[in-house]
């Protein structure tokens, strides 16, 4: 029993919460806290608003502060079910399960929590900036931010350098600008290190203007220097754009392929074969309400549920389909009419797969094409429906 229920708390916590609604909902949740408790971190600091609402602001922090511990302490009890630390002790499963990145972050959630709960000397409005860090936890619960913390860490020696050579121009740049103009602006151009802070406001396209060269050899230079600016910023943030372009399109890439994975009809195709099934797919966009496909319609489409849910109506019944999920593949082959309607019943992102475009791809790839039309023919008759081809 006491299993059952720890394995259920780790479907919900630690697994991916595509298709499942209530894992969704305690991720919705626990995002609604994280930022009202850091809105109201903020707030507080506003006297009117501070002095105003102390109680109020101070009961709402402690019933987050209580969720997070809560969230917390699951999280460490069910981290020996992780695949990766199974091999530990339920001991050192939790103390390397502790010091992960996402870990770290959850605890240092709930350390101001803990703080003002067992020290009564600390006031918990001492404890903003711990508060504050409680945003970092938005990166467990939404990948995108995740995909961008990979894609920096993926390209962290690239950034590192860039950096480095970032530092090398400033310095070059102060020490030009120290030659030229120490003798004229002593007090900003004195000595290398002061002639640092011109060469990095100046390197950043800031220019405060405090601090500006006055002679024409110093002016020449400083407008090189702002052009480097432009280029030299440019190469980090292309280099984690491009890093962060390709993360998402990888991580889509997992989704689409472990749908595609899990269609009867392409379960004897390899690794390979299905990720070329993958590329043949279209992404498609319906609103909540509106209908995807009629009753009595060409079956001629196969659809995966990217995000959203589906409902297929059929004459005496009703399939809801979620996240993951695919349907119109009972028709793809038999060439038969569709038996239901399938109604969007929330905004849906689909991934269509047309009967077109599978039987060019079949009439380049015989191998491939073979193994769909034996899975299909072998699907049919474990319906005892007869199945026509044509290629």
């Amino acid at each position: 029993m006491a299993h059952s229920i720890k394995l259920k708390v780790y479907n919900l916590l630690e697994r991916s919460s595509a298709g499942n609604r209530l894992a969704k909902q305690i991720d919705a949740i626990l995002i609604v806290f994280i930022v009202l408790n850091v809105g109201l971190a903020v707030l507080e600091t506003e006297p009117s608003i501070g002095e105003a609402y102390v109680w109020q602001i101070f009961l709402l922090d402690f019933v987050a502060g209580s969720i997070f511990a809560i969230e917390y302490l699951l999280r460490l009890w069910v981290s020996d079910l992780h695949p990766p630390l199974r091999k530990y002790g339920p001991l050192k499963a939790r103390a390397v399960y502790a010091v992960q990145p996402l870990s770290l972050v959850d605890f240092i959630a709930v350390l101001p929590f803990w703080l003002s709960l067992f020290f009564a000397s600390i006031s918990w409005k001492s404890l903003v900036i711990l508060r504050l860090l409680r945003f970092l936890k938005i990166a467990r619960y939404s990948p995108a931010v995740r995909s961008l913390i990979s894609a920096v860490v993926a390209e962290q020696r690239a950034i590192v350098g860039s950096l480095v050579l970032i530092l090398g121009v400033a310095l070059v740049a102060a020490t030009l600008l120290y030659s030229v103009e120490h003798a004229v602006q002593p007090e900003h151009f004195g000595t290398i290190p002061s002639a640092l802070w011109w060469a990095f406001s100046t390197l950043t396209t800031v220019g405060y203007g405090d601090v500006v060269p006055v002679t024409a050899m110093g002016k020449t230079i400083a407008s090189v220097v702002m052009l480097m600016g432009y280029c030299l910023f440019a190469l980090p943030v292309g280099i984690v754009g491009t890093a962060f372009a390709r993360e998402i399109h990888s991580r889509d890439f997992v989704i689409t392929w472990g749908m595609v994975a899990t269609i009867p009809l392409f379960e004897r195709l390899s690794a390979v074969e299905i990720a070329a099934v993958t590329e043949l797919l279209h992404s498609h966009s319906v609103p909540a309400g509106q209908t995807i496909c009629e009753k009595g319609e060409d079956g001629d489409s196969l659809y995966l549920i990217a995000s959203g849910e589906v409902e297929e109506v059929f004459a005496d019944h009703r399939i809801l389909h979620g996240e993951g999920e695919h349907f119109g593949e009972a028709s793809l082959f038999a060439h038969r009419k569709r038996t239901a309607s399938a109604v969007a019943r929330t905004p849906v992102q689909l991934m269509v797969l047309k009967m077109e475009d599978l039987r060019r791809f079949m009439d380049r790839k015989p191998a491939v094409a073979r193994k769909i039309i034996d899975e299909a023919i072998d699907e049919r008759r474990s319906h005892h429906t007869d199945v026509e081809f044509t290629s």
